[in-house]
């Protein structure tokens, strides 16, 4: 309780500073101050590498904003991307298809021609983006979960949307990762291009205690977020790692179920949210070559109580996250705001949670995390995945099949 009770004088010392630092200043979010979001207690007494690591104080949005539900005919939706048109594509997880529905909400029928996914457990068809020339090539890439010889791997295919929108054409996988495994869980599965115009897909350990080891291992592509060419091959420019067979495609490492991949959109750095055990959900600020820890230090615990490893937050070599939270919300998809109709969101990170059901919005200062508000906690709904449209509203997806649109008033 010692170190449970330091987070929480933390906490109200930094409320404290923040309400008399000009509470409504855009520098600190353009939002007022409030106590802490968080008001559960924690599972550990672990004592954060940081002032405002976990427990910030909390923001509440001044400018007025609506939630409207555009459908509710998704099959437990995915990921969503923005069409140039302003439309939205949406993957499908159990039926392995993609939809486009409109800002008013009329959906397509399923588009087929993918890769057969696996969709038990927390598998499925996955993560999505668009080729950065799609207004001209119709290229797609996405993340699925493949049975393959051995059992299940993340898998990354790419293919071109017919001029009819119902099939995608001359599908193929350009990346699996190894080794496979029968686990059906933590398949990581987001994807996105940088600035260079390369791959960058995040996988998952396959939560199994035969696998987490491999997060650590540089010859294993689990617990990694890779990045690799439109072809499947290993980018240019990638870190290089000593010992022998280390896989080129690898970036970071040390990663536990990676579930959300955005870029700032002024620094074009990557950034990341990563499911925690039982406590311990995290976001990290991506830099080529880094471990970010997983197994090995975590700020959370097994879920049958017991400590993880020896149980250590810190070590020489591996990198802290930006922000944690203890108890977990269960981080998935995730988009910086870029837009202008709540111009106090600007720069800001606005993530899905699962299983605390709402729209965590981080706001983020110096590549520190100054500010904490959850939006649309009412609804109930385990939002998987959002995206900033094209008419810069934001747009988010939900387990149950909602697609939500979040604008001024």
């Amino acid at each position: 309780m010692k170190n449970l009770k330091y987070i929480l004088i933390l906490s109200s010392a930094l409320f404290a500073f923040s309400c008399n630092n000009n509470d409504d200043d855009p520098e600190n979010g353009g939002g007022t101050v409030t106590n802490p979001v968080e008001t559960n207690p924690a599972n550990t007494q672990y004592k954060p590498a940081f002032a405002g690591q976990t427990r910030i104080s909390g923001m509440t949005t001044n400018t007025e904003y609506k939630a409207d539900i555009i459908t509710s005919a998704l099959t437990s939706p995915w990921g969503v991307k923005v069409l140039p048109d302003g439309r939205l594509l949406v993957t499908q997880k159990t039926t392995g298809t993609l939809r486009i529905v409109t800002t008013a909400g009329v959906v397509s029928a399923p588009i087929t021609g993918l890769p057969a996914v696996n969709p038990a457990n927390q598998g499925g068809l996955l993560g999505l983006c668009l080729d950065p020339d799609y207004a001209t090539n119709k290229m797609i890439y996405w993340v699925f979960s493949e049975a393959v010889a051995g059992g299940n791997i993340s898998a990354v295919a790419k293919g071109k949307l017919a001029n009819d929108e119902k099939t995608i054409e001359n599908a193929t996988v350009i990346y699996r990762s190894s080794p496979a495994n029968p686990s059906d869980l933590h398949y990581g599965g987001r994807i996105l291009f940088d600035q260079t115009g390369n791959l960058v897909v995040s996988t998952g350990e396959r939560s199994v205690l035969q696998t987490r080891p491999l997060a650590q291992s540089l010859t294993a592509s689990l617990g990694k977020v890779v990045r690799i060419t439109k072809d499947g091959q290993p980018a240019p420019g990638n870190p290089t790692f000593g010992g022998a067979n280390a896989l080129p495609e690898i970036f970071t490492y040390g990663h536990r179920n990676p579930q959300g991949l955005a870029m700032h959109p002024v620094t074009k750095e990557i950034w990341e949210s990563e499911h925690g055990p039982r406590g311990g959900d995290e976001i990290n600020r991506l830099k080529a070559g880094t471990n970010y820890g997983w197994p090995t230090i975590t700020y959370g615990i097994e879920y049958s109580g017991q400590p993880i490893g020896d149980a250590i937050q810190q070590k020489d070599g591996m990198e802290q996250p930006v922000y944690y939270w203890d108890p977990v919300i269960s981080p998935s998809g995730m988009t910086f705001y870029s837009g202008n109709r709540v111009p106090e969101w600007e720069n800001n990170l606005f993530i899905g949670s699962l299983s605390a059901t709402h729209i965590a919005r981080l706001v983020i200062r110096d590549n520190k995390v100054v500010g904490e508000e959850r939006l649309l906690a009412g609804e109930g709904q385990r939002f998987r995945d959002i995206t900033q449209g094209a008419d810069g509203a934001l747009y988010a997806v939900t387990d149950q099949g909602r697609l939500y649109k979040i604008d001024k008033k």
